[in-house]
């Protein structure tokens, strides 16, 4: 037996372990793993962060004996976190973000909360903005915003990697730099017509409706992804939005099927119903490939009623999107349910939970924008780092209670979750 069987077999008995005291009480498996590292010369951390830069090492497994089911609580060991140990590809936009009223949203056809792509009727919009509105210029685009809070909560300089298209512009340095600050590994496409894509953020009371003018974004090409293939294959976990679908599903399909084939974890977002309503195509293309599904009430709403699932009720929403055909059968589909404020449902299984999150006084909430971003962000730098279900969901809901206190996808220089 070589030493990377030993150490895996080592994990297995103390997953075994953790699983009993679960039933029986922690004191066993407490005397088992000390006894494990006093014989050893080396501690299991140590052995564990070593062993997490390998492509198929022990951290991948961790992953899967952590996430393929809920049923344990125990505690996990953490995996240590590496360079591009998770990676993200979607829509780089600049946010151009400000305080408006109901009027600015009817003048255009908006509504609170929306989130749309622009259209002509939208293109004066952002002139208007920067003349009459007090904007702020910051680094947006769905799944960026998650990739950047990710990074903040990791600490780690390039443990994200993100992939996007951007034009050759002041926009697009504006980008870069930021993403580059953040401690982000920003591997960009550059298109060479197109100006960077922009989003208008336009906030009203302690809602935010988006209208997103792709521009560049729209422009990625899967050559970059092929080229750059090997970062993808670096990540144990790969995220992608669900705006994505609307640039290049074909580039969506290759990185869902090279997480299949390596057993890693690949997970996407409904994002918007929009999506789920005239994009569903390339999504159920994608769908048997996903590990893990981000959406919030109204977009799994409907998806259920594209889809022909004949209820509302999000549980029942849950079971059937966890059950639609997948091709990596190693890994039960998770589905994850926000509903702002109002608990999180987790499906995966057959089982069910149910997380409360902690209410925000209103008077502290300065902008959603980015709050579902956040969540994700939060949620997938614990999942990488192969801790319970619990901390990943209390650490989405930290992010996101963060951001909506600043403007933007912004947060402190430093976070403090415990």
């Amino acid at each position: 037996m070589n030493h990377l069987q030993q150490r895996v077999g080592h994990v297995c008995l103390l997953e075994c372990f953790s699983t009993i005291s679960s039933l029986f009480g922690r004191r066993i498996c407490y005397v088992y793993k000390n006894r494990h590292l006093r014989k050893s010369s080396t501690s299991l951390s140590d052995r564990t962060g070593r062993l997490a830069e390998q492509r198929a090492g022990l951290g991948r497994w961790q992953l899967l004996f952590n996430h393929s089911t809920m049923a344990s609580e125990a505690k996990k060991a953490k995996v240590a976190v590496r360079e591009g140990i998770l990676f993200g590809m979607g829509n780089p936009l600049l946010d151009i973000s400000a305080p408006a009223d109901q009027a600015f949203l009817d003048k255009y056809g908006m509504k609170a909360n929306d989130a749309i792509l622009a259209e002509d009727k939208h293109q004066p919009m952002y002139q208007d903005m920067v003349d009459n509105l007090k904007v702020e210029y910051i680094a947006g685009g769905a799944t960026q915003n998650s990739i950047r809070v990710a990074q903040w909560l990791l600490q780690v300089p390039h443990a994200t990697t993100f992939f996007g298209s951007i034009g050759k512009d002041k926009f697009g340095e504006v980008l870069k730099n930021a993403g580059e600050h953040d401690g982000v590994q920003v591997n960009y496409h550059y298109d060479e017509k197109m100006p960077t894509g922009t989003c208008a953020v336009v906030i009203t009371d302690n809602n935010r409706s988006l209208c997103a003018n792709l521009a560049a974004a729209n422009c990625y090409k899967k050559e970059h992804l092929d080229k750059n293939m090997a970062l993808v294959k670096k990540a144990d976990v790969c995220y992608i939005g669900g705006f994505f679908l609307t640039v290049s599903p074909e580039s969506i399909l290759a990185v869902a099927q090279s997480c299949a084939e390596d057993n890693r974890t690949f997970a996407l977002n409904l994002s918007a119903p929009f999506l789920c309503q005239f994009f569903k195509e390339p999504m159920m293309k994608a769908m048997p490939y996903v590990d893990i599904l981000f959406g919030n009430e109204t977009e799994a709403k409907v998806f259920a009623s594209e889809q022909k699932f004949e209820t509302e009720d999000l549980v029942e929403i849950g079971k059937k999107i966890a059950n639609l055909e997948k091709v990596n059968k190693e890994r039960k589909r998770m589905v994850v349910i926000t509903q702002g404020t109002e608990e999180t449902i987790i499906v995966q299984d057959g089982k069910v939970e149910h997380f409360p999150v902690v209410k925000l006084d209103a008077s502290k909430i300065l902008d959603t924008n980015a709050a579902g971003d956040a969540f994700v962000g939060g949620f997938l730098a614990q999942l990488v780092q192969g801790q319970p279900l619990k901390d990943c969901v209390r650490c989405g809901n930290y992010a996101a209670s963060t951001v909506i206190q600043h403007s933007g996808c912004t947060y402190p220089a430093k976070p403090d979750f415990q």
